[in-house]
């Protein structure tokens, strides 16, 4: 238990920077845009994915994106804590979904998207 609190720590500091650099941010902008137009949720796995069924290609292209970025930095927690990814992403995901403003999507734990 106290390792996954360490876990949660250092996934709450490392999520806040999931890389460095004007491509990153403007990627987190592009993100909380599409986030806020309903394009775009947080799921359960610590990944973003599309709520309708088509999107513009250059959101889905954002979504590839951000979770390429999102993957890297969970293997590296996974590797510093000697944990599995799959706890990783378990615990950002739900850090993610908790941070998540009323009125954008998520995605529920049967798979279904719902307004938060």
């Amino acid at each position: 238990m106290r390792r996954l609190r360490g876990l949660a720590l250092f996934l709450s500091l490392g999520l806040a920077v999931l890389g460095g650099g004007l491509n990153v941010a403007a990627a987190q902008d592009g993100l909380e845009a599409a986030k806020a137009a309903g394009l775009v949720g947080e799921r359960p796995d610590g990944l973003v994915g599309v709520v309708p069924a088509t999107v513009p290609a250059e959101v889905q292209a954002l979504v590839e994106r951000i979770n390429a970025q999102r993957r890297d930095r969970y293997q590296d927690v996974a590797r510093s804590n000697g944990t599995s990814v799959a706890a990783v992403q378990a615990v950002a995901g739900r850090q993610l979904i908790d941070r998540t403003p009323a009125g954008q999507y998520v995605m529920s734990a049967s798979g279904s998207w719902v307004r938060k």
